[in-house]
């Protein structure tokens, strides 16, 4: 089994919107249910299911824009194994919000992310965004491009109401204070040769059509979805996944006969959980398989809803990951949530189970018939009802839940 390729960026827009229509679980309500948004799935009479979608093309895959060559302006590493290509505005609000986003997700992944700035001025919209293009190539010539760069979208404010002439002015000033040579610098911003990369660099992205900045290229993809830093990291950490994924379905490896007990560590303790083999067993011959391919370690609970269940098994964090496959939903009808502790595999309907779990901190009737449960705590009631509450939501920076550390699994 090897790992599978990156799911396409439009997937990812699919997971996105799809999630942001599933219900907020405000109150222990029937609607509270456990979610995740999944690929659709085709009717199969198969056990499990390996899920086969067009592969994520890789930062150097052909693309509809220009490659990107020496003459870039480049951030990361360049064999990162996503590279975010933007054409922005450097006078335009959005643009600045979205370095500012990009800036951020350079930090949290700085061998991931490769991040290349293409300026491109909104000629006739904006009275000082050719010279701000050439400001950043004049502060090229002396290597302060990023500089000049970062300062004009982080002080936008000071800067988007001067005149043309008093911009020139200000933005010499922030020349000075950045180490360079002034007269060199204002010369440069002047010369015909960085007013013609300018204009070249804006020629070569009108024969595109015209289109809104800032322009986001996603691994050689255009990406049309939210632009907020919440809904931007969960793209970055389902990408990543996609490295993690299976190509196959797991092997048959589980015993009817036999008894398996699978522990979770937790940050807050050990919970002790029977499996029910004889009951669901392709949905615990997948947890076993996942738990001893280290799937399970260190990933967050991230959805715990105190007085009806704790949720984790996705190792992106974002309540959207699955392991590459799905499984068919074992139910039978006198295994039901009459009590806490019942462990059932989330899906988004009949035959999508996939690695994402929940165990109920209290009797969930509404919960009958719709997922598989494949387990049941026989200790450690206590750490699941300590857990840090917590439910994802799109667009919204959740704070860090509590850690899943690893899953171990004994057999007798």
């Amino acid at each position: 089994m090897r790992p599978l390729a990156k799911l396409p960026i439009a997937s990812f827009l699919l997971l996105l919107s799809l999630s942001s229509c599933a219900p907020t679980p405000a109150k222990t309500t029937p609607e509270a249910q456990p979610t995740v948004t999944a690929i659709p799935r085709m009717p199969t009479s198969s056990p499990c299911t390996s899920i086969s979608a067009d592969h994520t093309p890789g930062p150097e895959a052909p693309s509809l824009f220009p490659p990107i060559t020496e003459a870039d302006h480049t951030r990361g590493p360049k064999d990162s194994l996503i590279t975010i290509l933007v054409y922005g505005d450097l006078q335009d609000g959005t643009s600045g919000l979205f370095a500012g986003v990009v800036k951020r997700l350079l930090t949290e992944y700085p061998r991931d992310i490769r991040y290349v700035s293409r300026v491109f001025p909104l000629v006739g919209r904006n009275d000082k965004a050719t010279l701000a293009a050439q400001a950043v190539e004049a502060a090229n010539l002396q290597g302060k491009f990023w500089e000049m760069h970062d300062l004009l979208y982080s002080q936008q404010q000071n800067w988007v109401n001067l005149s043309i002439e008093d911009f020139a002015q200000w933005s010499a000033a922030q020349a000075s204070a950045l180490g360079m040579n002034v007269e060199q610098y204002q010369a440069d911003v002047k010369s015909e040769a960085v007013a013609a990369l300018v204009q070249s660099n804006f020629e070569t992205a009108q024969k595109f059509g015209p289109f809104a900045v800032p322009l986001i290229v996603i691994n050689g993809e255009i990406y049309l979805g939210p632009q907020d830093y919440a809904s931007m990291n969960d793209i970055v950490r389902l990408i990543l996944l996609g490295g993690r994924q299976f190509t196959d379905c797991p092997p048959m490896l589980v015993e009817k006969t036999k008894q398996y007990i699978a522990t979770l560590h937790t940050e807050k303790g050990n919970v002790t959980i029977q499996l029910f083999t004889d009951k669901a067993p392709y949905t615990v011959n997948s947890f076993i398989f996942l738990a001893r391919n280290g799937w399970y370690d260190n990933i967050t609970f991230h959805r715990v809803l105190p007085g009806l269940y704790a949720q984790t098994g996705d190792p992106s964090g974002t309540g959207k990951g699955m392991p590459g496959y799905y499984v068919i939903t074992e139910i039978l009808p006198d295994l039901t949530f009459d009590k806490p502790g019942m462990v059932a595999m989330v899906n988004s309907g009949p035959d999508t189970s996939g690695s994402q779990f929940f165990i109920t901190l209290a009797p969930a009737p509404q919960f009958d018939g719709r997922y598989t449960i494949f387990g049941q705590v026989l200790s450690g009631m206590e750490v699941l009802e300590s857990l840090t509450p917590r439910d994802t939501q799109v667009g919204v920076e959740t704070p860090p839940g509590d850690l899943l550390l690893g899953v171990e699994i004994e057999e007798k």
